[in-house]
């Protein structure tokens, strides 16, 4: 029989701003929130109608995010569009350490960053079905200038190209199936042999079957298992 590893799977969620990163991890945790926990991130942005401290994102000033930095408050960050994004450290260790599955929702800076401190964790690129279909998401937000959605659309572009650098990519074109196959990827992952911890007898057809394998075993022992 197989025991997998107590410990929990680091996923990381990127993808340009306006692909839908947000609703479609949030749909796949009203899909199965079973051992998944979402990480909520900071930012130095101001909040958009609707997003709650704390629940949506940790909301701070620019000068207090520089001191949560300067008093290591982060296991990464990386300014974005003019705005620091960032994920405290405070709970990660411990829900991966009680077998919890943490999803991250970062940049792809803060991406890169934490899987070269952490090169176990599992990265997945929420990919636009296009840059035209980009642009009208975020023109349909209503909250930023057209300079901004510029510079965004600049970075998507850019960002796109870092895809290769993902274990996976997802297109999110139709929103259910982008969450399905999210959903899936996850409970795959949870079939990896390295997520194998050790293989255990617990028959007495497998004990049967290390006594055939020993040179040294006898029929004496053999029957006693079969009794």
């Amino acid at each position: 029989m197989i025991k997998n590893k107590k410990s929990g799977q680091l996923i990381i969620v990127s993808a340009p701003s306006g692909a839908g990163k947000d609703t479609v991890v949030r749909g796949v945790m009203e899909k199965d929130n079973h051992n998944r926990w979402v990480s909520v991130s900071a930012t130095s942005r101001s909040p958009r109608k609707g997003e709650q401290n704390g629940v949506d994102y940790y909301f701070f000033s620019k000068e207090e995010f520089e001191q949560k930095i300067k008093e290591d408050y982060f296991l990464e960050y990386a300014e974005y569009a003019g705005n620091y994004y960032g994920t405290p450290k405070e709970f990660i260790k411990e829900k991966l350490d009680q077998g919890i599955d943490v999803i991250l929702i970062i940049e792809i800076q803060g991406a890169a960053i934490v899987k070269q401190k952490l090169p176990e964790s599992l990265l997945i690129f929420i990919m636009p079905p296009s840059l035209k279909t980009l642009v009208k998401r975020l023109k349909g937000r209503g909250t930023d200038s057209n300079d901004k959605i510029i510079e965004r659309f600049h970075t998507a572009y850019k960002e796109i190209n870092e895809v290769t650098k993902y274990n996976y990519v997802v297109v999110n074109d139709k929103l259910e199936e982008a969450i399905e196959k999210v959903d899936a990827i996850l409970k795959a992952e949870k079939c990896r042999v390295d997520r194998i911890e050790e293989v255990y007898l617990d028959t007495k057809e497998e004990e049967i079957h290390e006594l055939l394998l020993d040179k040294e075993f006898n029929n004496e022992s053999i029957s006693s298992k079969i009794d």
